[in-house]
């Protein structure tokens, strides 16, 4: 367990992460995951008070009046964060009676739509949710996004500078990092074993032999939801990431490259060719992340394919000792290696540059998410962006988040999500041709003629 203890805690040294936040020039604004899931909580009503709640330090001006704050974010009820958001908001709420704190939750895909939409209107809450990279930088471009630099300043000896990289934009930090996960595999060993394997795949070729021996047995070797695409891309992803190499998927991703690669036609090739070897569950493209889980969990899948946010859910229901998790194995050896990885510090609370209490609420967001990364890190839901006390009680951490830390640890290169990576429009485009490819509607070639053609 130190040992673990002692990579995340100094998982701050980490030099591989993709910082892709910067941007050529943005206009900054003056600083003075299924059915919807919509849930709307006022953090007064929920707040216990905690010792630490006592020592929090949001800089906020004590005033005759009440302030009021309102915050979105996907921590729906169903989401593995939402007891680590409603900890942490109680704790902040309890720690500033002075703030009144509204927030809503919405299911992960619906949000992205819905936040987009708000960006367009100019209708944001003070606080709310987004990835890193091209997906914040987009509203920041807009001068939707409050430039949260002072509020970064009171808190950056406890915020790793590589942490806040793929939310800074043209130098100049604009949200407060939550958390650092990764795509991972989850196998359940339990259905490896009935298969006549006892231990997690290591290469391509191990996992196709499971894979053919799980089917032989009648197992669904895989689960992914068709109705969120995102869980399509963490499947994908990883095929090309292990295909192409770490680097070229970046540079696609980032637009520095052209679709227009051969490697991924092979991936799209390697993908389908899964699916029409009955490696995946036919029912998945039409449910939902959570029913995909649910069924994981359940034992219906012998893998699951997906963040490592995942990992408390595991836990909880208490897989801790049935399940153990890995990277996607190495398809192409000559240009892919293990440990190049997916995802990275990509989560973070920005604020509404129209929020008539900006300063407040920037100085709000970093101690929510401090107060958050700190019980989701317990929990299991990632590993924490925020510097962690060495001195701590760590012993709750389950052994899957022990095995990210050193699945992390290991690593050489993360390269951010692909949809959080993308501009907008970019984003929406690829997640359109990736619902295809789930649904044998194009192949390959037609994925990144298809590509070429209507990314601009």
């Amino acid at each position: 367990m130190k040992k673990v203890i002692a990579l995340l805690l100094t998982m701050g040294m980490l030099v591989s992460l993709v910082a892709c936040g910067s941007k050529e020039k943005t206009e900054s604004p003056a600083t003075n995951d299924t059915t919807t899931a919509s849930d709307t909580t006022t953090a007064s009503d929920d707040a216990s008070t905690t010792d630490d709640a006592a020592q929090t330090d949001a800089s906020t001006e004590t005033a005759s009046e009440p302030i009021d704050l309102t915050m979105w974010c996907i921590a729906v009820e169903s989401d593995s964060n939402r007891h680590a958001y409603e900890t942490g908001i109680a704790e902040f709420q309890a720690a500033h009676p002075e703030i009144n704190l509204t927030w809503e939750a919405t299911q992960n895909q619906e949000y992205k739509t819905k936040i987009k939409a708000a960006v367009a209107a100019n209708e944001l809450p003070d606080i709310f949710y987004t990835w890193g990279c091209a997906f914040l930088g987009d509203f920041v471009e807009a001068g939707r996004v409050y430039n949260a630099d002072a509020a970064y300043a009171k808190y950056a000896s406890e915020l790793p500078e590589v942490m806040v990289g793929n939310v800074k934009y043209d130098g100049s930090v604009y949200a407060a990092p939550i958390t650092m996960n990764i795509v991972a595999m989850f196998a359940n060993m339990e259905l490896l074993q009935q298969a006549g394997f006892d231990k997690v795949p290591g290469t391509y070729d191990e996992l196709i032999a499971v894979c053919d021996a799980l089917v032989a047995q009648g197992i669904i070797p895989f689960g992914c939801s068709g109705k969120e695409t995102w869980c399509v891309t963490e499947y994908l992803e990883s095929i090309i990431e292990k295909t192409a190499g770490a680097p070229a998927m970046n540079d696609i991703f980032t637009g520095k490259a052209s679709w227009g690669n051969d490697d991924v036609v092979k991936a799209v090739g390697i993908f389908q060719e899964m699916i029409n070897k009955k490696y995946f569950d036919p029912e998945g493209i039409a449910l939902s992340n959570d029913e995909v889980k649910a069924n994981f969990i359940a034992g219906k899948y012998a893998f699951y394919i997906n963040g490592t946010w995942n990992c408390a859910d595991f836990a909880q229901a208490g897989l801790a000792d049935k399940v153990q998790v890995a990277e996607f194995p190495v398809i192409d050896s000559t240009k892919s290696k293990l440990g190049e990885l997916i995802g990275g510090p990509t989560d973070g609370l920005a604020v509404a540059a129209s929020s008539p209490n900006a300063a407040v609420a920037a100085d709000s967001a970093f101690e929510i998410a401090r107060n958050i990364c700190k019980q989701g890190y317990l929990d299991g839901n990632g590993l924490p962006a925020w510097t962690q006390d060495p001195n701590g009680d760590y012993s709750s951490i389950n052994p899957l988040t022990q095995s990210v830390a050193e699945i992390v640890a290991n690593s050489s290169q993360l390269v951010p999500f692909g949809d959080n990576a993308m501009p907008a429009d970019t984003a929406n485009i690829y997640l359109d041709y990736v619902s295809q490819i789930y649904s044998s509607a194009i192949d390959g070639q037609a994925f990144v003629d298809g590509l070429v053609k209507d990314i601009k």
